[in-house]
């Protein structure tokens, strides 16, 4: 779960995983732990730190204090990426697919400590090859340095780029997920039609009763 630091100005912390050695000396075994963090501001800036310790707490502060010195800044469009890019770290490989509005972060666990920390809110993920929290984290990141956004393409190529397929993409779903809101006017109107329609057919109601009432009459009077 996300907790913000203290001081840090915003900037939150997630654990991925604490780990834990063990060395056997002449008097038994000795425990070390470790622990892999990933903070970030959820606007464009992560990092992933690893530390360790023999207490679980100077762990999770070391490694805290290492992925804030590793905070960069990477290239976002919109809630998701600007296009299809592969992080590789060892054996892992991790595959980020942009996503429409509305898609979410569809990610493992370690892949999703770093996308959400990250800010982005839609993206496909997939994972191949070794599936160890530390090679996966650094696949994630090591896949957002290579993204490029549209400005940054256009001032080093020269060219007018236009709209790409991402662009697109985010259009569309944009229209889908916005609703028009009802205006102070529209709101008045159908309050006042609700107000009067029960009226007119208390009206009409009692009015058919009367005509019946008076047929009958009609009929059963005696002729002279």
């Amino acid at each position: 779960m996300a907790e913000y630091l203290e001081g840090s100005g915003g900037i939150e912390s997630t654990t991925v995983g604490v780990f834990r050695t063990a060395a056997t000396v002449k008097g038994g075994r000795r425990f070390s732990f470790s622990s892999l963090v990933v903070v970030g501001d959820r606007n464009g800036r992560v990092g992933a730190g690893y530390g360790k310790a023999n207490q679980v707490p100077p762990a999770i502060e070391k490694a805290q204090k290492i992925a804030k010195r590793e905070m960069r800044t990477y290239s976002m469009q919109g809630r998701t990426i600007p296009h299809e890019v592969e992080g590789r770290f060892g054996a892992c490989r991790v595959r980020l697919v942009p996503a429409s509005p509305g898609t979410g972060v569809i990610a493992g666990a370690s892949v999703r400590a770093v996308l959400e920390m990250f800010g982005l809110q839609d993206c496909l993920t997939k994972s191949y090859g070794s599936n160890n929290p530390k090679n996966v984290v650094k696949a994630v990141i090591n896949g957002l340095s290579k993204l490029r956004g549209k400005d940054d393409i256009e001032r080093l190529r020269g060219v007018d780029v236009g709209t790409s397929d991402v662009d697109e993409m985010i259009k569309r779903g944009t229209s889908f997920l916005a609703t028009p809101a009802a205006t102070p006017e529209e709101t008045t109107d159908a309050s006042a039609a609700v107000a009067e329609k029960p009226a007119d057919t208390a009206l009409e109601t009692s009015a058919e009763p009367v005509v019946a009432a008076d047929d009958d009459k009609t009929k059963e009077a005696p002729t002279e």
